[in-house]
């Protein structure tokens, strides 16, 4: 009994703390970021996404493992790289977790890709896409002007190549130069390149800063990396964009950008791009001065042969004092005729009005009229409207005679058909096939006439005899049927042999002789 009532053993109480699953998740996340707050991570970039607020996702991967990749926005503006999936590249940054997957990932400071070899596939690999949206095309060239006015230049302004591009256009021909200073290496280059270019095609015509008629993006020459900024895909599309002209003159002769693939025209070097710019003045000096003289010779041999042209076709002209004569009586004639014909036009126009007002009734006329016409309508509505119930009550009267119509008909096309039936049971009755049924036949001759009598027939005649069931043909085999009956009397003697006459009837068969004396030869 004491076992009963005696108290359940408490459970054990252990010293652990106690921690929620965000308590775990922080003091995770404190270690990681603690004993990884600086590494760098050479891998290759696999799922790659861009979200909407600017942030960067992605995940780097080697042969075994898989670690996840983020990049804030402000810091996705500022890489040297643009991330694609497939791309090897070296990543700096620190380890952090994610407490809403129990995730461990890499935040990204910094991104270059992984050697020379890397570069050359990625620029292959960017190369072909940009061709394939038709940013090579031949047909998107332009020709360059053949003496711009002004000149913007895309480049360092310490470097030797703004001064080499300046010394090129003075001996030349000198020319308004306009520089946009940017970085030529480095990470921010390429955006610095591009948003020169498009800011050189952002200038109004006519403004307080003159709009270029041709650019010209220079750089000297060097190492892949060093030249890399060209080969960005935002540079190539400000360039295949520009809607001036664009000389690409970066490196040497041997290095090649995709700019240059983007670009109107190529130069080998900053100097070979300034003597596109522009022609030789002193060339074109000579040139102008041999135009300007040939320009003269044919303008005065032009003129003496106007000359004599006028010359002669003014020999045929009348004299101009003739021709006014002419056209002052003209003139007068008409103004004489003019007067006349105002007067006359007016004349006969108040005439026309006098006789129209002539012809218009008063108002109250038009009242009275049209009150008389008014009343005869009601007259005649009135009446209408008698006659209309009138019909209405007949067509009632007539309904009624329809349905004793229609029951008069009934029985009328009764009588009729019982009539009908019994005419055809009469006809039935004395169609001679019901004669037919009770042993009697019809005789027809060849023609179908029907045969009453037996002296309407001669010897080979042949006729159809009509059964109940068919038809039969037939020939007569005496001379006639009154013989006949005379031979059934008295002994028949032999008769002498004949000529048989030939039947009518191609298809009739020749009946065979019968030895009942009684009935001779008939059948």
């Amino acid at each position: 009994m004491s076992d009963l009532f005696s108290q359940p053993e408490k459970p054990r109480q252990s010293n652990l703390p106690e921690l929620s699953v965000t308590e775990l998740s922080l003091a995770l996340k404190r270690t990681v970021e603690d004993a990884f707050s600086y590494v760098r991570v050479r891998g290759e970039i696999s799922g790659f996404k861009r979200a909407a607020s600017g942030h960067m996702y992605m995940a780097l991967k080697d042969t075994d493992s898989v670690i996840d990749g983020v990049c804030w926005r402000g810091t996705a503006s500022k890489l040297s790289v643009n991330p694609e999936d497939g791309l090897e590249v070296v990543v700096t940054g620190k380890l952090t977790t994610y407490p809403g997957r129990s995730k461990y990932q890499i935040v990204i400071e910094s991104m270059e890709l992984a050697g020379e070899g890397a570069l050359l596939k990625l620029l292959e690999e960017r190369k072909r896409k940009l061709a394939a949206e038709g940013l090579f095309a031949p047909e998107r060239k332009r020709d360059i002007p053949f003496l711009p006015e002004v000149i913007g230049v895309v480049t360092s302004p310490t470097g030797a190549v703004i001064r080499d591009i300046m010394h090129r256009l003075a001996d030349r021909f000198p020319r308004h130069v306009l520089l946009w200073p940017v970085v030529v290496q480095g990470d921010a280059a390429a955006e610095q390149v591009a948003r020169a270019i498009e800011g050189f095609n952002a200038l109004p015509s006519g403004g307080p800063v003159p709009r270029p008629d041709v650019l010209i993006v220079a750089r000297g020459g060097g190492s892949l990396e060093d030249l890399w900024a060209f080969n960005e895909e935002i540079v190539v599309r400000a360039a295949a964009n520009s809607e001036i002209p664009l000389i690409s003159a970066v490196g040497h002769e041997t290095d090649t950008t995709l700019i240059d693939y983007a670009a109107d025209r190529r130069a080998p070097t900053p100097t070979a791009a300034a003597e596109m710019a522009v022609p030789v003045r002193t060339d074109l000096i000579a040139m102008v001065r041999d135009l300007d003289r040939r320009a003269l010779g044919a303008m005065t041999r032009q003129l003496q042969s106007h000359a004599r042209d006028v010359e002669g076709l003014g020999r045929g002209l009348p004299r101009p004092d003739s021709l006014l004569q002419v056209a002052s009586q003209r003139l007068d004639d008409f103004t004489e005729r003019l007067a006349l014909g105002w007067q006359s036009g007016f004349k006969e126009r108040s005439q026309r009005l006098a006789l129209a007002g002539s012809r218009l009734r008063s108002p109250r006329e038009v009242l009275d009229f049209k009150a008389e016409r008014l009343a005869g309508l009601a007259d005649r509505l009135g009446l209408a409207l008698n006659q209309s119930r009138q019909r209405s009550e007949a067509r009632y009267e007539h309904s009624r005679l329809g349905e004793r119509l229609e029951a008069a008909g009934t029985r009328l096309l009764q009588d009729r058909t019982d009539r009908l039936e019994q005419m055809g049971f009469r006809l039935e009755n004395l169609s001679y096939r019901s004669v037919l049924s009770r042993g009697y036949a019809v005789v027809q001759d060849d023609e179908g006439k029907l045969v009453s009598k037996a002296e309407a027939l001669e010897y080979g005649d042949s006729i159809s005899i009509k059964f109940q069931d068919g038809d039969v043909d037939a020939m007569v085999g005496v001379e006639s049927f009154a013989s006949a009956v005379t031979a059934k009397r008295q002994p028949q003697p032999k008769r002498p042999e004949k000529k048989q006459a030939e039947p009518k009837k191609a298809e009739a068969k020749k009946p065979k002789p019968k030895s009942d004396d009684r009935q001779g030869e008939l059948l």
